[in-house]
């Protein structure tokens, strides 16, 4: 099973889920493999301390135009989504970072004058973390397309197991990105204004997506009761509740997650578990019918 760990906003205790999530799973023998996606800022290896067992580049094939055969016709940039290339007057410019690789204007050129090469924008690194198999990408400082790097961190998933996927914050491209294709997707919020209106936001890219999914609060005992009345007017299960404690915010600041601090929280995040698998089958037993 896929279970991607997502947030509407970041801060809210996305990493501290998918970690201790992972960690408990581990200490019950059980398969498990957790794969970082939020390329622009990683932070699972800090408090997971994996040993890297290898690395491979992330590139992208972008534009090279031919000027010797290019007639500046302009059905390049026409083709172009994205405005990675331009044509003015008797010059053709490219913007490699603005490139999505799609291919478009190469395909379309009527003279061949375009060619492409590639460009890297990242890597992907594995390795193991005692018991818990580790996979995270790293987008190159100043590069605007993570997709790219997390599909080839999505490509390591295995397909034995559990699989949990640490997601970039927000409802953007990237995180559409990662939490595609996965069985259930964990909403992670915490009961205030900005929780609950960043919280409706990522339910309705999950239900686009055709994903089911479950909220964690974090942080309980602050804030409000909205959120949970969202979920409950909203038919969404509250799977776990973590209170604002500051033992666990001294832990989380010195690298050490939920399950790993407090052992105890452990039960809750096996209980997590079987409530999604719970969930999950529910769900394809009412499509099959």
């Amino acid at each position: 099973m896929i279970i991607s760990v997502a947030s509407g906003k970041g801060g809210t205790g996305k990493t501290l889920v998918a970690t201790s999530l992972a960690l408990s799973l581990k200490e019950e023998s059980k398969k498990v493999q957790l794969l970082d996606c939020d390329v622009e800022e990683p932070n699972d290896h800090v408090f997971l301390r994996p040993k890297i067992a290898g690395s491979r580049a992330v590139s992208i094939l972008v534009p090279r135009v031919d000027e010797d055969k290019c007639t500046y016709c302009g059905k390049c940039a026409q083709a172009c989504a994205y405005h990675a290339i331009a044509v003015l007057g008797n010059h053709v410019l490219t913007f490699p970072q603005l490139c999505h690789g799609c291919g478009a204007c190469s395909y379309l050129c009527p003279e061949k004058a375009i060619s492409e090469e590639s460009r890297e924008t990242g890597i992907v690194e594995w390795g193991h973390s005692d018991g818990v198999d580790f996979i995270h990408g790293k987008l190159t400082v100043g590069e605007a397309m993570a997709p790219p790097v997390i599909r080839k961190v999505k490509e390591y998933t295995s397909s034995d197991g559990t699989v949990i996927i640490d997601v970039p914050p927000g409802t953007s491209c990237p995180v559409v990105e990662a939490v595609n294709g996965s069985d259930f997707c964990l909403l992670v919020t915490e009961p205030t204004p900005f929780g609950l209106n960043d919280l409706s936001l990522a339910v309705a890219m999950v239900r686009e997506l055709n994903v089911p999914c479950g909220v964690v609060l974090n942080r309980a005992g602050v804030g409000d009761s909205k959120v949970e009345e969202y979920c409950k007017k909203e038919n969404i299960p509250v799977l776990l509740t973590i209170p604002l404690d500051t033992e666990i915010a001294r832990l989380y600041s010195r690298g050490i997650t939920l399950a790993e601090g407090m052992p105890e929280w452990k039960e809750g995040f096996l209980s997590l578990l079987e409530r999604i698998q719970e969930l999950v089958n529910e769900r394809a037993s009412r499509v099959k019918r």
